[in-house]
């Protein structure tokens, strides 16, 4: 079986007049002025996007610096091409010789070891240790076509978790962990990845370019080369290693695994790779930084937390290099006037569980990139949150006047919650126009807040017989309080 990743479609990709299609990266490049958008699942879209762009990086060397990057979007389709037709050999799948992004020389830890079932590599199905969240075919022996083991290779690769596994001999030497493996680059502590949208694929691509000042501020200058021109050959290859654990372009591709697909598809040899340093040692370009305790911490994505409700942490930019917190690095690119799409998404992790996926697109005004704006959506949220405490403490009341042990929480604040994100329009004006904030239960947001909170507690707390009405009375002064503490905030006195 032969499969090429550069010359053979592989990559989900959303055409110009609604048509879906798979594209191999040289085709995917040569159409990306034309194409709207990758269509793949959320972990797959931050994959192959850092692999456009360590592909789009080593092409261009570059670009330099802010200049640079504003002019070299023209030069990305013929300098690719050229570049992949250089490499065109480390992108087979398959064969005897170099495979892309798996171990050469690996063979299983004894001559009894069948290896993992190929599904593995597919964290959306449950195969082993894998949740069952997404899959109810678990037990069932799967096939992996080319194209799907191409995908899952590479962003197993990004994502895989941490946990036990299997050992296995890369050049005849154990491979590394005696058993057990760390996260691999883009997961530890369910960090949030973020990316700008274009208009187009090839504008999406361009938007993400760090600059080579950019890498010089963050990263020492370790700019490095992608994995596929710089291979480990075994473990004691150490420049190798370094340069794809600990520089930029290095990095954006990982080996965190030792693989090798077996060309049935049905199954893989598995084990630990490379290990990847992480924050604080060295930051993802798409992940946000914090301040949490007094440290500075990845911005985490959680359950029943909302992303929209952490846009106030993705959306500061990074302007120097003592801006340590900041959100996606790419960000600096972002337009002075306009909208700008940004997409968020995680993988929610509970050690090497997986909990959950997620994702959302927003489209932000400029105000979100500037303090003023921003503090002025914080300020939105925070509004939401007094609510939510007053919802709460209603909630609480009513319960206690009916002798109830377990009041409605979760239902209520999943209700209010989820009401409010219909609203996200009125929260985005207030980061477009800040003098909102000089009452905010009069603006659009505060109204679509009051309305949430009544329309949540109406929700969890029923009215249907006397008792509930009387409980419903009493309680009903605890949700109105919000509204008469928080006419306004100290940001439009500011």
């Amino acid at each position: 079986m032969t499969m090429n990743l550069i010359r053979d479609p592989w990559i989900p990709v959303l055409l110009r007049d609604g048509r879906l299609e798979l594209l191999g990266l040289r085709a995917l490049f040569a159409q990306s002025h034309e194409l709207r958008d990758l269509t793949t699942r959320p972990l797959e879209r931050v994959a192959v996007m850092r692999l456009l762009v360590c592909i789009t990086q080593a092409a261009l060397d570059g670009p330099a610096d802010e200049t640079d990057w504003e002019t070299c979007e023209a030069r990305i389709q013929p300098k690719v091409d050229a570049y992949l037709t250089s490499w065109e050999p480390q992108f087979e799948l398959f064969g005897d010789d170099r495979r892309f992004l798996q171990v050469p020389g690996l063979e299983p830890g004894n001559v009894d070891d069948d290896g993992n079932a190929a599904t593995k590599l597919d964290l959306a199905m449950a195969t082993g240790n894998n949740a069952t969240l997404f899959d109810n075919a678990a037990g069932s022996e799967r096939v992996m076509s080319p194209v799907r083991s191409a995908m899952n290779l590479l962003t197993f690769q990004c994502f895989a978790p941490g946990g036990r596994i299997g050992i296995a001999r890369w050049n005849g030497t154990a491979t590394a962990g005696n058993g057990s493996s760390k996260h691999a680059p883009c997961t530890p502590s369910s960090m949030v990845h973020a990316l700008i949208l274009g208009e187009s694929l090839l504008q999406t691509i361009h938007r993400n370019l760090l600059t080579r000042e950019m890498v010089a501020d963050v990263y020492d200058g370790r700019w490095g080369q992608p994995v596929w021109e710089q291979h480990p050959q075994n473990a004691g290859d150490n420049a190798a290693i370094a340069n794809t654990s600990s520089t930029y372009l290095g990095r954006l591709v990982p080996v965190s695994r030792a693989i090798r697909l077996m060309a049935d598809g049905s199954s893989v040899i598995l084990a630990n790779g490379l290990e990847y340093p992480i924050f604080p040692t060295y930051r993802e370009a798409t992940a946000t930084i914090i301040t949490r305790k007094d440290e500075l911490a990845l911005l985490s994505a959680s359950p029943g937390r909302s992303l929209w409700r952490q846009l106030g942490a993705v959306t500061v930019v990074h302007r120097a290099k003592a801006d340590v917190v900041c959100g996606p690095l790419a960000l600096r690119h972002t337009t002075e006037s306009g909208r700008t799409s940004l997409w968020v998404g995680a993988l929610l992790t509970d050690k090497a569980k997986i909990l959950d996926i997620v994702e959302s697109t927003y489209a932000l005004p400029s105000g979100m990139f500037e303090d003023f704006g921003r503090l002025a959506y914080e300020a939105g949220i925070s509004h939401a949150m007094q609510r939510e405490l007053s919802l709460m403490q209603a909630v609480k009341t009513y319960a206690s006047s009916l002798k109830v042990d377990t009041p409605a929480y979760d239902r209520a604040r999943r209700d209010f919650w989820t009401f409010c994100e219909q609203h996200l329009t009125a929260l985005f004006e207030l980061a477009a126009n800040p003098e909102l904030t000089v009452d905010l239960s009069g603006s659009a947001w505060g109204k679509a807040v009051r309305e949430a909170s009544l329309h949540a507690f109406e929700s969890a707390c029923p009215t249907q017989t006397p008792r509930q009405i009387e409980a419903y009375a009493r309680a009903v002064p605890k949700l109105t309080a919000a509204s008469r503490n928080s006419t306004s905030t100290p940001l439009a006195h500011a």
